[in-house]
């Protein structure tokens, strides 16, 4: 196969497929290198629409595999049905100090966690942009919203957004396909919120599931949501966006596209004499065997810390610190979303009601703190809540305390509706949050080990504890009983929405790329997945990955034919 090409991505998650799509749909020759294993689209989602029962165990893992091969055990959602799209922790370890843990969950194949993920796809606003700027926390964004709108709307279209419109400033509404319903507690619970706190909304979420497809999602082979709720296991329908479903095979129908698996990205490789990058070196995953790709310019969307650790490999006289790193942030000011807190309750009543199918989707509760005259003394920024309310099934039995045909009897119908919300909180952007290689310490692909060093900081706690007392505060107010919140501390990591370590800004001797995602020392180096990220907002940030994504290749093509790149 050939070994030169026009572009080269490194990642084939939301932001590499993104790539792929962008590079080949202009022209460009492509080459897509992802570290793990092939999944192609229908045929190797091996587990959807199977029961429980056709499952071993049950559909549940073993606690003793849990234990030696997932850290991301610790989320309610690794089952039987969906742990073959996640790494094992015991083939894929990494250093950090015992008081500084942070859970790297990943999925290596190809679409990467673009297959997993939760599909909530919010904005960011003016106010996200400005945040550091304002609050002196970390450096001001080289970018604002009015920069990267135009890419919200580009990429909402062809991935398809379900949602709808409500004109919250620090929301902004987006291109929507028709959302879809809340539950009738779910509407009763907004009504009695909105009523009784002054700029707190309640809104369907806004998700990446396709409600009524375009022209252009069918001819991609996509259709309608079948709320069947097993997007984890893969989704023939191609309802939910996806680098399976969407972005590749629309850069494959170009015939511009190369994908080459089992390749893992072990660094970028750089020609002193001009000043750039010259393509990239990878490791086949199975031969052990080293190889080399050529590219006019080269995308690093490989994971916030997959890109970051591939560019600290990449040593040379010019950067023995990491390729692009003069200012030596590289690494540095990792974050992820604080989260593991919030409340719930039942709702009395109602109970001629019952949802209809499984919704893959919930309610979104936009941030209220800090803004619009509300001012916290103990922590900055703010924090969403997401959740959702349900009548509790008949597994409810397993807490519940009864014998006899009046217990099954009661068991075979619904509970009583149930409503939670947990909260998705801001980190602030801090220098010894970091990640680090060993050049001395060698994995069993010869790539340098990882290290990792992250923790929370007392405004993240402080935070976390206003997401539970205020959650709790809300239910009651809208008149749930029983209500109870919940703060669990845990780990930096467990979001999964990792962001940071190549932030981007506007002074080269602070950051490592510009506002075009593009390395400031390197000119066709560019990272666009959550490396780049300066702050993280409270909003799950992939929309924003996307948006980028397709920015920073229309730009670089630009530089391209200008001959620039």
């Amino acid at each position: 196969m050939a070994t030169e090409f026009d572009a080269i991505v490194v990642g084939s998650g939301v932001s590499g497929g993104w790539a792929a799509k962008e590079f080949s749909e202009k022209g460009m020759k492509t080459l897509l290198i992802e570290r793990g294993r092939n999944v192609a689209h229908m045929e190797d989602y091996p587990t959807e629409g199977a029961t429980p029962w056709e499952l071993p165990n049950n559909g549940r893992i073993p606690k003793q595999e849990l234990d030696d091969d997932y850290e991301i055990q610790q989320l309610a959602f690794l089952q039987e049905h969906n742990k073959h799209f996640f790494v094992k922790d015991s083939e894929h370890g990494y250093e950090q100090p015992d008081d500084k843990f942070f859970t790297w969950i990943r999925g290596y194949h190809l679409g990467g966690r673009s297959l997993t993920w939760g599909k909530q796809t919010y904005r960011w606003s003016e106010m996200d942009f400005n945040s550091n700027k304002e609050d002196g926390n970390g450096i001001d964004w080289p970018i604002r919203y009015a920069d990267i709108e135009p890419w919200y709307d580009y990429v909402e279209k062809f991935a398809g957004i379900s949602g709808s419109v409500e004109g919250i400033s620090n929301l902004p509404d987006g291109v929507f396909q028709p959302p879809m319903e809340m539950t009738c507690v779910e509407k009763v619970i907004k009504e009695r919120i909105e009523a009784e706190f002054e700029n707190r909304h309640l809104i369907i979420g806004r998700c990446a599931h396709l409600t009524e497809p375009t022209e252009e999602q069918l001819g991609l082979g996509r259709g309608k949501c079948q709320f069947r709720n097993e997007c984890m296991r893969g989704c023939s329908f191609g309802a939910y966006f996806s680098s399976q479903s969407a972005t590749l095979p629309a850069a494959e129908r170009t015939g511009n596209l190369t994908i080459v698996a089992d390749a893992i990205g072990h660094s970028v490789t750089y020609d002193a004499a001009t000043g750039k990058a010259t393509g990239v070196r990878i490791v086949d995953a199975n031969s052990k065997e080293a190889r080399e790709y050529s590219a006019r310019v080269v995308f690093l969307c490989a994971s916030t810390i997959g890109s970051t650790q591939i560019m600290l490999n990449s040593i040379s006289e010019a950067f023995p610190n990491g390729i692009a790193n003069g200012s030596g942030a590289l690494g540095h000011y990792l974050m992820d979303h604080i989260y593991q807190a919030g409340a719930s309750g039942r709702m009395p009543g109602y109970e001629n009601n019952y949802e209809s199918g499984r919704r893959p989707n919930g309610i979104y509760i936009p941030r209220f703190r800090n803004i619009n005259g509300d001012k916290q003394e103990n922590f900055l920024r703010g924090y969403g809540y997401q959740g959702s309310a349900h009548r509790l099934p008949w597994k409810r039995g397993e807490n519940e305390t009864g014998h006899g045909a009046d217990y099954k009897k009661n068991l075979q119908q619904p509970g009583d509706w149930w409503f939670s919300m947990t909260g998705f909180g801001e980190m602030l952007p801090r220098y010894e949050n970091h990640i680090s290689v060993d050049h001395d310490k060698l994995d069993q692909w010869d790539v340098p080990t990882l290290n990792i060093s992250c923790e929370f900081s007392e405004n993240e706690k402080n935070l976390q504890k206003d997401i539970a007392s205020e959650g709790e505060r809300m239910l009651k107010a809208a008149g749930l009983e029983d209500v109870t919140s919940w703060v669990n501390e845990g780990y930096p990591g467990l979001c999964i929405h990792e962001m940071g370590t190549a932030r981007m800004g506007n002074d080269p001797s602070e950051s490592v790329l510009n506002k075009h995602n593009q390395a400031h020392e390197v000119p066709n180096l560019f990272v666009t997945d959550g490396a780049c990220m300066t702050s993280t907002a409270c909003q799950n940030p992939s929309l924003t990955y996307m948006a980028l994504t397709a920015r920073a290749v229309s730009y670089a093509v630009d530089q391209i034919k200008e001959g620039v790149l």
